[in-house]
């Protein structure tokens, strides 16, 4: 039974794992000429074919929003409020550290103007 055992193990010890290793392009398309011309990384992300409606009524109709377009929509409506929130908070940092600046600036005038009084007969003269 022994003999049996080795004789069927010794294929399985001799054989080894190989990996295979995929070498293909990152990138397909040519990103550097895409930002030299001020078009977005993914080509299907803005255009016409993605922003237009699949289709129009031929009476005029509004056709309804696509669920990517009304998605896309959202996420737009989102990220404007969100410009808008931002901001205003922005101008409110700016305001507030002018404030503190004047505020600094009142409060170091005021210590110079207390530190530096005339004294005796300097005070006499005016």
């Amino acid at each position: 039974m022994l003999k049996i055992t080795k004789i069927w193990l010794a294929p399985f010890a001799t054989t080894t794992a190989q990996r295979s290793i995929a070498l293909t392009a990152t990138r397909a398309i040519d990103q550097k000429w895409r930002a030299s011309k001020g078009l977005p990384e993914n080509p299907n992300a803005f255009g016409p074919l993605t922003n237009m409606p699949d289709y129009t009524y031929l009476d005029g109709r509004p056709t309804p929003l696509g669920a990517n377009q009304k998605r896309r929509l959202l996420k737009q409506q989102e990220i404007a409020t969100r410009i808008v929130e931002l901001s205003g908070e922005l101008e409110f940092a700016k305001q507030r550290h002018e404030r503190l600046k004047e505020k600094a600036e009142s409060e170091k005038q005021r210590l110079i103007r207390s530190k530096l009084k005339p004294k005796g007969h300097l005070l006499l003269k005016k």
